[in-house]
């Protein structure tokens, strides 16, 4: 039998709210890419980890506020914990790998590409693992195509949003890449969403108490708890950023490897060695 599907059940209350929190763990996790590169190296790698834990708590927070519009009115749904929270480490490890190497490798072709494809994938595997999560008496069907798609526009707007991060300057550039984040995630979302099929196995005619003999939580028993962690990485990382106002503004501090000032002359002699 097949289920009747509905992502948006409570309208656009939950796109919104998932686009926003994915848009602010995209603001101060670039922020947070940005000044590593400015950063002496012994502190670039707590910038590059805070960034980490931003974008990937944004998406993963993304993901389970848009779920929460999601049902198949056939069938209740609930969620099995530990799957749920390994897609929230899977976030964070996966995309740490690809800022990382934007963070150490620099604005190179090869390491936003790599870097790009690192955290599209990861975002797209979050998704998946989320989805394999899910608890109900239905199997799941993917249209092949439309889960290449998604993985596709997370790839490919990821890369976007790392280039505009480490190569432009500026609050407005800044917001520019967070809200292009937002929309590898948001759209990676709502496309994998659509190649999903759901066919019950349940009888036309459910039995009254079948929610209580589900395994797993609801999302209402699930969202305020599920929240707390993510929502202190992403306050960690504000307070953070608050006190460095550079990040915000997008100038670069000071030359970690000999005090100098942005932009001041460095001699080379031989064999491209600087020296005062």
């Amino acid at each position: 039998m097949q289920g009747t599907v509905d992502g948006f059940t409570y309208g656009l209350v939950t796109p919104v709210a998932a686009f926003l929190m994915a848009a602010l763990g995209a603001a101060l996790g670039l922020r947070c890419t940005t000044r590593s590169l400015h950063a002496a190296r012994s502190y670039r790698a707590g910038w590059l980890a805070l960034g980490s834990l931003s974008i990937g708590s944004g998406v993963w927070t993304m993901h389970f506020v848009a779920m929460t519009g999601f049902t198949v009115q056939e069938t209740p749904i609930s969620y099995d914990r530990p799957l749920t929270f390994a897609g929230l480490a899977l976030a964070v490890v996966m995309v740490g790998i690809g800022i990382f190497i934007v963070g150490y490798r620099g604005a190179t072709r090869m390491a936003l590409i790599t870097g790009g494809t690192i955290t599209g994938l990861g975002i797209a595997s979050m998704h998946y693992l989320g989805m394999a999560g899910m608890r109900m008496d239905a199997r799941f069907a993917y249209d092949t195509p439309l889960v290449v798609l998604s993985v596709l526009i997370a790839g490919a707007a990821a890369t976007g949003a790392l280039w505009a991060a480490v190569t432009l300057r500026g609050a407005l550039s800044g917001l520019g890449a967070s809200i292009l984040m937002a929309v590898a995630v948001t759209g990676m979302h709502y496309t994998g969403m659509a190649a999903l099929d759901v066919h019950l196995h349940l009888p036309p005619t459910l039995p009254s108490d079948l929610a209580a003999v589900l395994p797993g939580d609801r999302p209402a028993e699930m969202i305020g708890p599920m929240l707390v962690g993510p929502g202190c990485f992403l306050l960690l990382a504000a307070v953070v950023l608050l006190f460095d106002p550079r990040v915000v503004t997008g100038e670069p501090g000071p030359d970690p490897r000999a005090g100098r000032p942005p932009g001041s002359p460095a001699r080379e002699g031989a064999g491209g060695a600087r020296y005062r």
